[in-house]
Formats: C-alpha cells, sequence, structure tokens
C-alpha cells in the first residue's frame, strides 16, 4: 500500500477548516441482550465466554424467533439520553437497517432511524486548559450490536487477503446505544484535542451512570471519527470520511490528525476526497481505506414489524432524570479538589483516561496520592510496553489493596511493583502472590539484626565512624543488609537498628 502524503497540520489549518462529527456506540451492561434472553457478553461476569455459547435464536436470526425489547437496555438509553441534554421522545419505534454480512445472521440490524428515543441535545467538554467547549448532540438511539468476525491466514487480520473467517455470535444482539453528534464547527487546531476530550466525557458520563463499563480496549466504548475540510471561506461541507472503531481515546485524537493531515495533502494539490470509511491502525498511526461509505436510503431502512414503539412515561422519564450524576466538568473540578490535587498531577490522570480508575482505587480505600501514583507510574508504565490499556491489567481494588499492604508494612516500594507484576501475569490478588512468592518484609529483628551482625563484621570501621558522628556511613551497611535479605527489608527499620548498635 502506498504511503499517504501528508500536510505539515499548521500549513493544512491556515488552507482548510477542519468540520468535525463522532458516533460513538456504547455497550449497555444488561444482563441480557437487547432482544433476547442470552446473557450479555459486554457484562463483565460474561467476558471471555467460549465463541457461541452467549446465543439465543433471535441472535442467530433463525427462523420462527421474535425480538423482545429488554426493559433495562431501554432505562439505561433514556438516563444517558437525559444526561446528554437530549429530549426524550414520547413514542420512539425500532426498525430494520438492511445489510448482508455474516455477522448479521438475520441480514438486518434492529436499529433506530427517524424515530429515536433522545435526540437534539448538547455537552460540555472541558480541554487541557480549562476551555469549555460544548458539542451538538443531534440523537441518541437504541440497537443491537452485530457479531464478531475474526479473518484468518492474512497478513493484516482484515478480510483482504484471508483465506478464510470464523463468526462468533456472541456479541450479536448485545444492547447499544449509538449518539451522533451534529457537526462541528469552530474546533480549527484543537480539532484532535477536542475530539479525545469528547470521548473520554462521553466515557465518564456512561461510568457515572453506571450503565456500561465502558472499556474501550473490550469494545465497550467505540468511537466513529468523521472529519471533512472545507477551504477558508467557503461554506458547503467537504466530502467526509469516517474512520471506524477506534478503540482509544490517544487514538481518536491521532486519527482526527492524521485525517486533517491527509485531506489537505490531497485538496492542495488538486485532488478529491472519497466519501468511504476508513481503518485505523494503531501501530502505525496511519489509516487505509475501507468501503464507500453508504448513505441511509443504500440501508432500506423500514419500521420494524415485530416490536411495538416505546413510550416511555413522563412519571419515568422523571424518575430517572432525579437520578442523573452530576456533569463530568462539576465532577473533574470536586474531585480535583477532593483529592488536593495539582493542576498538573489531575492533568496526568485525565491524559491518561485514568479518572474513574483513580476514582474507584480512593473509594476502595487508598489514598488519593497513592492511586495516582501507582494508576500514572507503574502500571501506565507496563502497559505502554506491552501495548495495552492500564485498565485492562488490574482492578481498582486490586491496586488499593496492594497500596494496604505497603502501608501496613508488609511490602516495601520495591516489593509491591514485583507483587504487581505477579497481579498482573495472572497469579492471582496481592495477597495470594506475595504469600506464593514469599515477598512479604521481613519484620523480625532478630534476622535484621543478625545481617547488620554480618554486614558490620565485613567492615568494622563503620561503627566508628558512625560513633564519630558519620551518620552517613550507614548507608553502606544498609545497602549490605538489604542485598542479604533479597530487598525484604524495611531500610528505615535497618537503619534504626544500626545507630541502635553504634550507640552500645
Amino acid at each position: 500500500m502506498a504511503k499517504d502524503k501528508l500536510m505539515d497540520f499548521d500549513e493544512a489549518l491556515e488552507l482548510f477548516e477542519p468540520v468535525l462529527g463522532f458516533e460513538v456506540h456504547v455497550e449497555l451492561n444488561t444482563h441480557t441482550k437487547m432482544f433476547s434472553r442470552a446473557a450479555n457478553p459486554a457484562n463483565s461476569a460474561n467476558h471471555g465466554a467460549e465463541p457461541n455459547t452467549l446465543v439465543a435464536p433471535v441472535d442467530m436470526g433463525l427462523p420462527g424467533s421474535l425480538p423482545v425489547v429488554n426493559e433495562t437496555a431501554v432505562r439505561h438509553s433514556i438516563s444517558l439520553g437525559l444526561a446528554l441534554g437530549c429530549s426524550i421522545a414520547p413514542s420512539s419505534r425500532f426498525a430494520r437497517k438492511n445489510y448482508f454480512y455474516p455477522d448479521l445472521g438475520k441480514n438486518y440490524q434492529i436499529s433506530q432511524y427517524d424515530e429515536p428515543i433522545a435526540f437534539d441535545g448538547q455537552v460540555d467538554i472541558e480541554l487541557f486548559d480549562g476551555t469549555v467547549v460544548t458539542v451538538p448532540i443531534e440523537r441518541a438511539h437504541m440497537e443491537e450490536d452485530a457479531g464478531k468476525l475474526t479473518h484468518m491466514g492474512g497478513a493484516t487480520g482484515r478480510i483482504h487477503g484471508a483465506e478464510y473467517s470464523l463468526v462468533d455470535y456472541n456479541r450479536a444482539g448485545v444492547p447499544l446505544v449509538e449518539i451522533v453528534t451534529k457537526p462541528i464547527f469552530g474546533a480549527e487546531h484543537r480539532a484532535p484535542e477536542i475530539a479525545k476530550a469528547y470521548v473520554q466525557t462521553i466515557r465518564d458520563i456512561v461510568i457515572a451512570l453506571g450503565i456500561s463499563e465502558a472499556r474501550m480496549e473490550r469494545g465497550n466504548l467505540r468511537c466513529d471519527a468523521n472529519v471533512s475540510l472545507r477551504p477558508r471561506g467557503q461554506e458547503k461541507l467537504g466530502i467526509r470520511t469516517e474512520t471506524k472503531n477506534v478503540n482509544s481515546m490517544r487514538s481518536v485524537e491521532r486519527a482526527v490528525r492524521y485525517e486533517i493531515q491527509r485531506q489537505a495533502a490531497i485538496l492542495a494539490a488538486g485532488g478529491t476526497i472519497t466519501q468511504e470509511t476508513r481503518h485505523w491502525h494503531e501501530d502505525t498511526g496511519t489509516t487505509s481505506p475501507g468501503r464507500p461509505k453508504s448513505d441511509a436510503d443504500d440501508y432500506r431502512y423500514f419500521p420494524e414489524p415485530d416490536l411495538l414503539p416505546v413510550e416511555p412515561s413522563e412519571e419515568l422519564i422523571e424518575e430517572l432524570r432525579a437520578t442523573l450524576p452530576e456533569p463530568p466538568a462539576a465532577h473533574r473540578r470536586r474531585l480535583k479538589a477532593d483529592w488536593g490535587f495539582t493542576d498538573l498531577e489531575f492533568q496526568d490522570v485525565v491524559n491518561g483516561g485514568l479518572l474513574a480508575e483513580v476514582e474507584a482505587t480512593i473509594a476502595a480505600g487508598a489514598a488519593p496520592a497513592s492511586a495516582r501514583k501507582w494508576w500514572t507510574g507503574e502500571i501506565s508504565r507496563i502497559a505502554n510496553a506491552q501495548g495495552r490499556e492500564a485498565a485492562e491489567l488490574v482492578t481498582p481494588a486490586q491496586v488499593a489493596e496492594l497500596q494496604g499492604l505497603v502501608d501496613a508494612g508488609t511490602l516495601t516500594d520495591k516489593l509491591a511493583r514485583q507483587v504487581l507484576e505477579g497481579v498482573i501475569a495472572g497469579e492471582g490478588s496481592p495477597q495470594q502472590v506475595v504469600d506464593a512468592r514469599g515477598l512479604a518484609v521481613v519484620s523480625d529483628d532478630t534476622a535484621l539484626l543478625a545481617a547488620i551482625d554480618d554486614a558490620l563484621a565485613s567492615q568494622p570501621d563503620v561503627l566508628e565512624k558512625i560513633r564519630d558522628g558519620k551518620v552517613q556511613a550507614a548507608g553502606a551497611i544498609i545497602g549490605a543488609v538489604m542485598k542479604a535479605m533479597k530487598g525484604q527489608a524495611d531500610a528505615a527499620r535497618v537503619r534504626e537498628l544500626i545507630l541502635e548498635r553504634a550507640a552500645q
């Protein structure tokens, strides 16, 4: 594949105005699927199930099977619509979106088209420097997810060049809410930052509502990023591309920047943009062509004949409105104040997409500074080295337990990092890793004194130096003791015992 030509980002913005749009798909964490009683794999209790084990006849599109709407999914959808500032439709209905692909057993997707459950809203997002940007929401509609295809035998993992494909229908029928923005104007040079902040805000909202686990690395939350450029001074919108299923906030930011640079280079050279879907490649930081983008007419939408309209009562809407959490921007400001973080410390958490993880770790008993240190430090370092998301490696409860062992004196920071590696490797809880590896700090003064006496015997002049007031000389003995104890000693306690020996 030929490498795309890119224009310098600043130069591109001198010539063209970027117009953005986002379609964010949120998998709901209901116990069962959208239209069947099959277990929902988007719920963590069912994550990792064997292929094609969480299915029912309606998910497979078997003849004679009829869908039934999941009431909890409807409630979650209304809550999300309200949190996005949308109006809730007094009556909405499902439609059939017709297209053939092997992961859709029915050859159509049950979605909502011209009668969505929520419409005409807006959400405020906060950028790095505190600037607030209002993103207009066109609609939030309910639908079902498709199954998952795995293309085998090719070099890229995509259908082109593959020898065959495997289909897993576990995900087919998982409840989704798709949030569609109106065109976003005025983003200018902050377009990539706005993209990242918007997805982060949606993630914060659905987590606060408790309606989705929003794990991007698992596909619980996926973003399609639409980008178009128009020459400065032109009113007509440019042709857009849609980069599909970008699975991290950092990648959304990078994909938007890349598409601006790619499209600008094409337009400046007199070319035209193809309206198409594009695939994001995390390893190269590039997009590649997918398929020509279909318009609504191509899907031959028509009302779903097997489902009645959804008509929520005013009482239900007001009941759900009363349970809404505080808006994300206000929530962040409160957390920053409660935790006592500096602007830079708090921004490190936000930029890492770790706000929910740090908050949950603190709720599980860790001090704010400790929670921040683990998530933005060692956990993020390991995640980056493995090319994974930090939240995928360890749970907030495990981090809180780990820090509790440090606070109790059971572990030093160095030992705790070894325990963390064991937890990530799947060896069990922090306490189980400590027990299995024998990593607890040696708290027996008798054992420590024996190691100190051995070290002093090999360096007999140290005691006299300490007695002469050269206390820093104890460092050599501390190092020798820590080595002898394989790091399983409290350096502060060792120092105390050495000074006691010197005072005798």
